[in-house]
């Protein structure tokens, strides 16, 4: 809306972020690795509208088994770089083209597709598949914590508008190009995570170029915030005690700013997944930060380039094309 506050903070939200980290706060100073894995597993919960009845809180659950169904498909198609390339390249033509088909399939298109670009990151493997289920455990505490929520007043929020027909496989086809040549970078550069610049095109493009501008500087932005700030206090060499509680208030946060109109979601996700990884790694946290600025600067790029050049410049040929010859 175009009254909406560009940064909001809701103090009660704030409180149900802290609720729904409060498996991770308690586990962390035992196990910092598990902690922060189930502070990624309420990521998807943390990140969407609550909606107001209880009843339609059920949809914690679907974004959380879609978001670990996604990973795991991401994670299955990194072991074979050739087929990945071509699969996120047609998922995304077939995500954009079904999305004229209710909520279910725009959730495809808008998280499903996502987490299989940061499965990428994720080549098959057990600590891949604990990830998963560590989203699908987290989104079911997270509704069950949300039944307990008080029910308000207010209709759900209105879907996207949703472009039909042939501007929509346009569309496809750009995301897929986009996303698929990301993946393709990621894999001949061997970086360690190809995923971060194949789900940044993935989460920034828009068939709507206005959005797509304003969520490429916002997650730009953002992501380096909280890649810093991930790097920054992985210096600080924090007690695991520490990293519980800033990964529980980090959470409570991404819920407080959630109805925010800029894209400042990021930066919180960042920095839990950053968090994550650098508790495991050996590398400097200063490298990380460059590998994670760097490639969602990529991914940012190429759906400038995609969403934005590629079709003004359609645009121009065609109306070229129409215009009668001099």
């Amino acid at each position: 809306m175009d009254d909406q506050a560009g940064l909001t903070w809701q103090w009660a939200r704030f409180g149900l972020g802290i609720a729904f980290a409060l498996p991770a706060m308690v586990v962390a100073p035992f196990s910092p690795t598990l902690g922060l894995a189930l502070a990624v597993g309420v990521l998807p919960a943390a990140a969407f509208r609550l909606p107001p009845r209880r009843r339609g809180r059920a949809v914690i659950l679907l974004v959380g088994g879609l978001s670990a169904i996604g990973l795991l498909v991401g994670s299955l198609l990194a072991t074979v770089p050739a087929v990945a390339v071509v699969a996120v390249f047609g998922a995304a033509v077939l995500a954009c083209i079904n999305a004229v088909h209710g909520r279910l399939a725009q959730l495809v298109l808008i998280l499903v597709l996502p987490m299989i670009g940061i499965g990428l990151s994720f080549p098959w493997s057990s600590a891949a598949v604990g990830l998963a289920g560590s989203m699908v455990a987290g989104s079911l505490y997270a509704w069950l914590v949300s039944l307990l929520w008080p029910e308000r007043d207010g209709p759900p929020p209105p879907a996207a508008p949703v472009p039909r027909g042939r501007a929509m496989l346009v569309y496809g086809l750009l995301l897929g190009a986009a996303a698929a040549i990301a993946a393709a970078v990621g894999f001949l550069l061997d970086l360690q995570h190809v995923g971060w610049a194949t789900a940044a095109v993935l989460l920034v493009m828009r068939p709507v170029r206005g959005q797509l501008i304003s969520r490429s500087i916002g997650r730009a932005i953002s992501v380096l915030v909280g890649a810093f700030a991930a790097a920054a206090f992985a210096v600080l060499a924090p007690g695991d005690l520490v990293i519980g509680l800033v990964a529980g208030v980090v959470v409570g946060a991404l819920c407080a700013t959630q109805g925010s109109r800029w894209y400042v979601a990021p930066g919180f996700t960042t920095f839990i997944a950053l968090t994550f990884i650098l508790v495991n790694s050996t590398e400097q946290p200063g490298a990380r930060f460059l590998e994670r600025a760097l490639e969602t600067l990529l991914g940012v790029g190429l759906a400038l380039f995609f969403g934005a050049a590629v079709p003004s410049l359609l645009s121009l040929l065609a109306l070229r094309r129409r215009s009668p010859s001099v």
